[in-house]
């Protein structure tokens, strides 16, 4: 590598970024402005890349209200995926269901001893917005709620919901019940990703049980103007109107969440308005790496002795419309000793554009890579400490072309 490479190789690992968060006034010149959203905390996502395009207080605590009914379905999903349940199965509903324990709520209206499918239960939840199909489905799932409850946590926990916690499964104002606009725009991703047949259920316009028909909450469900697709709507006194929406348009989705509007008309409007502003100024793009670059990786003592390496979420990246020609990017690969497993990070991609970081992606690995014997890995004793001597010395010399 040439002096002049290292130094903007070296100018480029300085800069530290999340998502499409501005890092100076040059790249400031890049990004369009966003809308003023009327809403206590909100954010764009696109769910491609994981990236946050633009939001206000996304890490702020907000009562959840009937977006945990997300949680609830995905829960749900995933116990008829894994197989521990099935979507045919008939449910009786106990007294602990029943319609008529939540007066002046949304219910799907079930009664003692009624016979339902868990389908009908879960469309009750994602349409009706039903609280008594939601404990219906608990008790169902896990024999009561608190065993439930601590499924949802603990999938929260695994989806990356690092600011939620739920305590009942419906959304009704709870004091420690919270989430956040990034934490519910993490679990619709994962919802679209790991449960693509459940998540069809969420654009249907109403379900009608027991000769009742209720509609979807989610007005944008029926504006033809914008292809919304999902996903759920929320109303306490505490949380305020609140909507996660998520639509798909030439091939690109986007997730939108608005958390404490002021009405459901409110939550309708800011909801379009981000999205229609996302679709109009960022677009996703995939570029192809060639072998060189994503090439296999020298494992010390390891058996074998290289892996191969991949882009998290296939290497898309969100940008600014008409700022391709500007994008560049460079790959940083870890100095990698055994045991590796699949899928664990191994380096990373930096985005940037006019050497403004943009985004950072995880290179994994493609395969395991086990410790070698000794006998095996003596050659390894003896060059990796040489290694090392010339991996200081190029440190010590990016650092001082760094402060050039």
């Amino acid at each position: 590598m040439t002096l002049p490479s290292i130094a903007k190789a070296c100018r480029r690992l300085a800069l530290s970024a999340f998502s499409l968060i501005v890092a100076s006034h040059s790249y400031a010149d890049y990004l369009p402005s966003p809308p003023e959203v009327a809403a206590q905390s909100w954010i764009l996502m696109s769910y491609d890349t994981g990236q946050v395009i633009a939001g206000e207080n996304i890490n702020a605590p907000h009562a959840p209200a009937s977006l945990v009914k997300i949680m609830t379905s995905y829960v749900v999903g995933q116990e008829i995926r894994t197989g521990h349940i099935a979507a045919n199965d008939m449910v009786v509903v106990s007294e602990n269901a029943w319609g008529k324990k939540f007066p002046g709520s949304s219910k799907m209206f079930l009664n003692v001893g009624d016979q339902v499918t868990v389908d009908d239960l879960n469309r009750g939840v994602i349409i009706s917005s039903g609280n008594d199909a939601t404990v219906a489905l608990a008790e169902h799932v896990a024999g009561h709620q608190s065993a439930f409850i601590e499924m949802m946590n603990k999938y929260a926990e695994k989806v990356g919901m690092q600011d939620t916690y739920f305590t009942n499964p419906h959304g009704l104002d709870s004091s420690e019940q919270q989430t956040t606009a990034y934490d519910m725009a993490l679990l619709t991703k994962a919802l679209i990703t790991d449960l693509p047949d459940m998540y069809l259920l969420f654009k249907e316009k109403s379900f009608t049980f027991g000769k009742i028909k209720q509609g979807n909450r989610n007005a944008l469900l029926w504006d033809t103007t914008i292809n919304v697709d999902g996903v759920k709507t929320g109303y306490t006194k505490q949380a305020g109107y609140s909507l996660v929406s998520s639509a798909e348009q030439n091939g690109q989705r986007l997730i939108a969440v608005v958390l404490g509007t002021d009405s459901a008309n409110a939550r309708r409007t800011e909801s379009k308005k981000l999205l229609t502003w996302g679709f109009r100024f960022y677009q996703d793009i995939e570029p192809n790496f060639s072998q060189d670059q994503l090439m296999p990786l020298r494992v010390w003592y390891g058996s074998p002795s290289t892996v191969e390496v991949e882009v998290a979420s296939g290497g898309k990246v969100t940008i600014p419309r008409r700022q391709r020609k500007n994008v560049e990017y460079s790959i940083h690969y870890d100095n990698l000793e055994a045991p590796i497993a699949q899928g664990q990070e191994v380096g990373k991609v930096v985005w940037y554009i006019q050497d403004e970081i943009i985004a950072e992606q995880p290179l994994l690995s493609k395969g395991a890579v086990e410790e070698a014997p000794w006998y095996k890995s003596m050659f390894d004793v003896v060059w990796r400490p040489i290694n090392q001597w010339f991996s200081d010395q190029n440190e010590t010399l990016k650092a001082t072309v760094n402060q050039t």
